[in-house]
């Protein structure tokens, strides 16, 4: 843990100190050990770097006026410690810290994971009587309404000490710091600039998520030019505690295959110093890992030189069908079937899937509604699981069947439902 002068943030460190530095950004009314349960995992790759708001997890309480501000403390940070370039993942405020970065100091970024985020939270009304709560009343009120904010009220209640432990987390922070977060989201508005924001971005989302659910998401996704959606089914917003293993899944992945490389006039980070030994984690209660819906929510942008369908095909199915489904047709390819796999590859995916025109939302219920009209169940089934990915929710995956029924007929309609119904089971289901 650091010693904290006001221009500065709380932070810790976990993992390799000659590992490139990920940044993890907290939610407002959390610390960091929001993210307790990414660390194990995330400690193999990356040196992370977690640091507290002011005035929470016992952070020196120095109002922050801005989430410009908070960002450029927290580079003050970093600068003390000699880093200069680094991976960030940020959760709703903290994933507004993410977006600042980006559009101030892209030079600073390697690649950008935003987490229940939004380019602008609620309306300016909503965080001002908030504060207005909190001078009033203290911070009980919002501590004790933190759990519906926050979590699924299944996973509320079956897990009493994960939804107490937040509780408490809000009860000690400082009040003056909240209200002054809250006034930071209040005046934050990017809307106009997320076409700037030039780094890979992960935009990831609880589905059942009220406070910044999907529809912020996909705002996020349609102004990033190169952002990529996930979705995960059965959370709130508080995703990384309430599915760790699903958000750590997707972290690795994105941290891994996202990281934009230095520029070749740029330093890079600097060996860090030894961190202190840093404070004991909250105590969590396990549970089962849960299953993702993951989605690249539009197609990459183009490049200069149109590189060859095939290898773009391939990305494109892998990405949409899933590593295992392709892998599981290319090892049932023969002599007899692999010019009509390739054709598959080339057209449908490195062409038509490909294309800028529609995003892969949209292209998935399109081909849902035409799958539905063929009878193709078993092409269907495949095509679910493929829109859960592309960030289709199961009520939207819904929406598209009963509309094909108005088109394609009843009884169609009727096994298609039945189809689905199992595969958005399969999917959405934790593991018991």
């Amino acid at each position: 843990m650091s010693e904290t002068p006001p221009n500065t943030l709380q932070y810790r460190f976990d993992g390799p100190e000659d590992a490139p530095v990920l940044i993890l950004g907290p939610s407002l009314g959390t610390t960091w050990h929001m993210w307790d349960r990414q660390i194990p995992e995330l400690t193999k790759q990356w040196r992370v770097f977690r640091f507290d708001l002011p005035g929470h997890g016992g952070a020196p309480a120095h109002p922050a006026a801005s989430v410009a501000d908070l960002a450029t403390r927290l580079l003050a940070t970093l600068e003390g410690l000699g880093v200069h370039r680094f991976g960030y993942a940020g959760c709703a405020l903290g994933g507004a810290v993410g977006i600042e970065l980006a559009l101030r100091h892209p030079e600073r970024l390697a690649s950008l994971a935003l987490i229940a985020a939004s380019p602008r939270f609620g309306t300016a009304d909503e965080f001002r009587q908030r504060g207005v709560i909190v001078r009033t009343n203290g911070l009980d009120p919002i501590a004790r309404s933190a759990p519906e904010r926050w979590f699924t009220g299944g996973f509320a209640a079956a897990q009493p000490a994960i939804t107490e432990w937040a509780v408490q987390m809000v009860r000690t922070t400082d009040p003056g710091c909240y209200i002054a977060a809250c006034e930071a989201l209040a005046s934050f508005d990017v809307r106009a600039g997320l076409g700037s924001v030039g780094v890979p971005t992960l935009v990831l989302v609880g589905s059942e998520d009220q406070v910044t659910g999907p529809a912020e998401a996909r705002t996020l996704v349609a102004g990033i030019p190169d952002a990529r959606l996930a979705v995960v089914p059965g959370a709130s917003h508080l995703v990384p505690v309430e599915q760790p293993a699903a958000v750590t899944d997707l972290l690795v992945r994105h941290f891994s295959t996202a990281w934009q490389p230095l520029p070749e006039n740029a330093t890079g980070h600097v060996v860090l110093p030894a961190a202190a030994a840093p404070a004991a984690p909250v105590a969590v209660a396990p549970q089962p890992a849960p299953v993702a819906a993951i989605a690249p929510a539009a197609a990459p942008p183009q490049t200069q030189g149109a590189p060859d369908t095939y290898d773009a095909g391939i990305k494109v199915r892998r990405e949409v069908l899933g590593d295992a489904h392709v892998d599981r047709i290319l090892e049932q390819t023969d002599a007899f079937s692999e010019d009509f796999q390739e054709l598959v590859t080339r057209y449908a995916w490195g062409e038509v899937w490909d294309r800028p025109g529609l995003d892969r939302r949209t292209r998935s219920c399109v081909t849902l509604t035409a799958l539905v009209a063929g009878g193709h169940l078993d092409e269907l089934a495949v095509h679910t699981r493929a829109a859960l990915r592309n960030g289709l929710t199961p009520d939207e995956i819904k929406e598209v069947l009963l509309q094909a029924a108005v088109y394609c007929g009843v009884p169609a309609a009727s096994r298609a439902f039945r189809v689905a119904q199992q595969v958005v089971r399969e999917e959405t289901t934790p593991p018991e």
